[in-house]
């Protein structure tokens, strides 16, 4: 929905703030939020920030098709090594193989054709764009095991709210002082979208609640075959082996962590 959007960056501000205004009633309603969960919720709204900022930045100029599978396939990998050095999160033996077979299907799925360009060429990525992809990831691991920390204290719907105001007010004005014409993307379609991201995100912060930081980014990274699926069907974006390959990798992958 947001690829489609006229500014895709706009879009996705107005979409947040949207979310925030129908998470609110939820958020108050169930809102159990212990003190030893403010910092936590700080701190990811900070990292929110920084990611969203990220992400503008490797993308303007920037190639997608090294930036994307970089960013979200390197982010379960660095949740499960610093998930075990900093949280003393244990991980069994399919687990491991788990994650990293969904990062290889991220990698393959999210590689679009250009990438092969490189190679035509003899020439290497850029190396700006395989270092926002690997700055992006890191700030995608921060925040997943500071949110699965923090969510211990909170209910997901109160403890999403705390992080996601301040972050996407913070975003969205970022944009406004730019220049960006906001006001054109408030409408019903931004609503939809932001019930969609805030339906995803406090779904991963209930998984949490659930499970090791590490099998819940790798299983949510799936949604990158969902997202190219979508893509094939209705933005007629072409499926080749390597995205059925990626494809067949990550779902390798989910089930190696679901019955490990």
């Amino acid at each position: 929905m947001l690829a489609g959007a006229r500014d895709s960056e706009a879009a996705t501000a107005v979409a947040t703030l949207c979310g925030v205004a129908l998470l609110a009633p939820v958020a108050l309603v169930t809102g159990d939020v212990s003190d030893a969960a403010l910092p936590f919720a700080a701190a990811s709204a900070v990292l929110h920030v920084g990611y969203l900022a990220l992400l503008a930045r490797a993308y303007q100029g920037g190639e997608v098709s090294v930036v994307y599978p970089v960013s979200r396939g390197t982010a379960p990998v660095l949740v499960l090594a610093f998930g075990a050095l900093f949280l003393s999160e244990g991980a069994s033996t399919g687990a491991v193989i788990g994650v990293i077979a969904v990062s290889a299907g991220i990698f393959l799925v999210g590689a679009r054709r250009e990438i092969s360009t490189y190679e035509a060429k003899l020439d290497k990525p850029p190396r700006q764009d395989l270092l926002f992809g690997f700055a992006i990831a890191l700030t995608i691991a921060a925040y997943t095991l500071v949110d699965a920390e923090g969510v211990d204290h909170a209910q997901a719907p109160a403890y999403l709210f705390l992080l996601l105001a301040p972050s996407s007010v913070v975003y969205a004005a970022a944009l406004a002082l730019r220049g960006r014409q906001l006001r054109a993307e408030l409408r019903p379609r931004a609503f939809l979208t932001g019930a969609f991201i805030v339906g995803a995100y406090g779904s991963v912060l209930a998984a949490l609640r659930l499970a090791d930081a590490a099998p819940v980014a790798a299983v949510r990274e799936s949604s990158v075959v969902i997202a190219a699926f979508f893509a094939a069907v209705f933005l007629h974006e072409k499926v080749d082996a390597r995205r059925l390959g990626g494809a067949a990798c990550v779902v390798a992958g989910v089930a190696a962590i679901a019955y490990s």
